[in-house]
């Protein structure tokens, strides 16, 4: 007799988890620049590199008047998870209280896929 596998107690979550981020109408925002690249966007506007000017733009992106009717998910950069409004609430929290899935960026930059002409995959 062969035991039939339990099921995933998250199944239920997940496949809830992927119809809320695919939402009709709504998109991911990808605000998962590295420090390196947050940066060359800053250097166009003359704003300094920090972790206070970081945290402040994405604390612009995540408060904007009625993002969640629009975004359905964020794409997180890895400094991004532990930061917070200027209340103190932290972006993850402040996100999933608007009905937005958070998430991190995994990759580690790219690499080049072996037996390729040199393509490239995070």
């Amino acid at each position: 007799m062969v035991e039939q596998a339990k099921e995933n107690p998250f199944k239920a979550e997940l496949i809830q988890t992927a119809k809320d981020i695919a939402a009709s109408g709504k998109g991911i925002l990808a605000a998962d620049e590295s420090t390196g690249t947050i940066g060359k966007r800053f250097d166009q506007i003359s704003v300094e590199n920090n972790a206070t000017n970081r945290r402040n733009y994405r604390q612009l992106l995540f408060t904007a008047p009625e993002i969640e009717n629009h975004i359905s998910g964020v794409i997180m950069f890895e400094e991004t998870v532990d930061q917070a409004t200027d209340d103190g609430t932290n972006f993850v929290k402040l996100l999933r209280s608007r009905g937005i899935h958070a998430g991190i960026k995994l990759d580690k930059g790219l690499v080049v896929l072996r037996g390729t002409d040199d393509e490239n995959a995070t």
